[in-house]
């Protein structure tokens, strides 16, 4: 006898729970999916929500969707003969995507009406909205997913494969789904530690599947510089990443909606360019040199680092870039005008009688940013690289890449954000990985992050006031290189397995979750 279909939602925030099932067990405690049909045959069309099936549980992924109408039926589940199919061209990536991880068949564009089969997975674009949102409808048999933009779409396509991978069946109903912040970043030092190619291509195959949507790439350091330039190419590190790999780097990471953020620091941190150019290195007024400090007073040391800004923007086409701007040693004795009285002369000079070098640093910032803007980027700056007290302001437009309040004259975040700045949070308490632990950093865990880290933690372990909250455009967690021999790359791999997890779900939700550490550690586990 049918029975009316009952509906039952997850708020938005809560949505964990088990399998819809047909009343079994698999052992662990959950309720079994339905049963798989046997080889070659297929589910009837429009299988009818009957009594024989239970109200169907939300979905279980990394990270949670976030809401979940639930209703009774089969679910669906991959077979032999079923199809992915797009309505739109645009779509096309995301689809043969999809079909070839679930073992479908691709059968490219097809109409509303066009040869709709039992067991399809359509892919659709429409509505309005959040570009990252996606509705996904399971129901009759088959697979819907669509939303206003290709980023929500395959969004939901990595719904389905962690629904698929991780308990065979995606339960029927309805899932509504979009991330809390638009930024969701990993980012790597490849400068200090080089990584392979393929090592960097099966992190962003992870992060996709995670729905991070950045990767930050800093890549020149005093310790290296680690891809091919034609420019200066008497500045490169002798293991490095050529042009080619980069830029099947970036088309991997573009069909996975990832941007690749690139990282050139300057002022400080240009040591593997120094050791080509050494007559660009700062000194004292006693000649000591200053570790990976350029002069900042002499053109040249302008006219290389604009030549790879301009060289670069050309390989890495997001519209995201990071200045770096951090730790210029200059700024770290008591004197800098009497210890640097090259950099004071430069400063008069630009300023007037009362420029220092804090001003003519944070207009070798403004500088940098010219260069770049020019390329339509939008721009990140270390919050270290702020500096108080200048008659030179930092462009308006640099959002601020926070992650301590460790170093000389580092502020509150509340004054960035009360002055109207825009933040990205890589606080260095929950989201720094350093090799080798020096500098009383310890590795970051996945269940801290989980269970005490929000986007609004940006500096130490306290939270700023709700009221910045939309200001805080999202995070990243990070990995540093400084004691590069502490880990092989396949550690570093295992290291941050957890920690990424939990910080997707926190960026994606900042919510308590709804699951415990113990439980969610079990499902990363099952989903692999």
């Amino acid at each position: 006898m049918v029975a009316a279909a009952f509906v039952g939602t997850v708020a938005l925030g809560t949505g964990i729970g088990v399998w819809a099932s047909s009343g079994g067990s698999d052992g662990d405690g959950r309720a079994a999916g339905p049963a798989r049909q046997p080889s070659g045959s297929r589910p009837a069309a429009s299988p009818g929500p009957t009594r024989s099936y239970p109200l169907s549980q939300p979905p279980r992924t990394i990270p949670a969707v976030r809401s979940h109408t639930a209703a009774r039926g089969p679910g669906w589940r991959p077979e032999k003969g079923y199809r992915v199919v797009v309505s739109d061209a645009a779509l096309a990536d995301e689809g043969q995507l999809t079909a070839g991880e679930l073992g479908l068949s691709y059968a490219g564009l097809k109409g509303a009406d066009d040869d709709v089969r039992p067991g399809d997975v359509r892919l659709d674009l429409g509505g309005t909205g959040d570009p990252e949102s996606y509705t996904m409808t399971v129901r009759g048999g088959s697979v819907r997913i669509s939303g206003p933009g290709d980023a929500g779409v395959f969004y939901g396509t990595r719904t389905l494969k962690q629904e698929v991978h991780g308990g065979g069946t995606a339960p029927e109903g309805v899932v509504k789904d979009q991330p809390a912040k638009p930024r969701r970043g990993f980012m790597l030092d490849i400068a200090r530690k080089p990584f392979t190619a393929g090592w960097i291509e099966a992190r962003i195959r992870e992060l996709g599947d995670l729905k991070y949507n950045e990767l930050g790439l800093h890549f020149s350091d005093d310790q290296g510089f680690r891809i091919e330039s034609a420019t200066h190419p008497e500045i490169v590190s002798r293991d490095h990443l050529t042009k080619t790999q980069v830029k099947q780097i970036v088309a991997l990471a573009a069909g996975r909606h990832i941007q690749v953020v690139p990282e050139i620091d300057s002022p400080g941190h240009l040591g593997a360019v120094l050791a080509a150019h050494p007559d660009l290195q700062l000194r004292s007024a006693r000649g000591t040199a200053t570790r990976g400090a350029v002069d900042i007073s002499e053109p040249a040391a302008a006219g290389i680092v604009d030549d790879l800004l301009g060289e670069y923007a050309d390989l890495f086409p997001g519209s995201y870039w990071n200045l770096g701007g951090d730790e210029y040693q200059a700024l770290t004795v008591a004197d800098p005008q009497a210890s640097f009285p090259q950099l004071a002369a430069a400063a008069r000079k630009a300023y007037g009688p009362s420029g220092t070098v804090a001003d003519l640093t944070t207009g070798w910032l403004n500088d940098r940013a010219d260069t770049v803007r020019a390329h339509d980027r939008t721009l990140r700056v270390w919050n270290d690289g702020f500096l108080r007290g200048t008659s030179v302001r930092p462009a308006e437009d640099l959002q601020v890449a926070y992650w301590t309040g460790k170093e000389i004259g580092a502020r509150q975040p509340v004054e960035y954000l009360s002055a109207g700045r825009k933040v990205l949070n890589y606080n260095d308490e929950y989201l720094y990985y350093v090799l080798g632990e020096p500098n009383t950093f310890v590795y970051p865990t996945g269940r801290r992050i989980y269970e005490q880290w929000t986007p609004r933690v940006l500096r130490g372990t306290t939270a700023v006031p709700a009221k910045y909250d939309a200001q805080i455009l999202g995070g990243s967690f990070a990995v540093w290189c400084d004691l590069a021999n502490s880990q092989t790359q396949d550690q570093v791999a295992a290291g941050i397995r957890m920690p990424l997890r939990a910080t997707a779900q926190k960026l994606w939700d900042p919510g308590t979750p709804a699951m415990s550490w113990t439980a969610f550690k079990g499902l990363a586990n099952k989903l692999g």
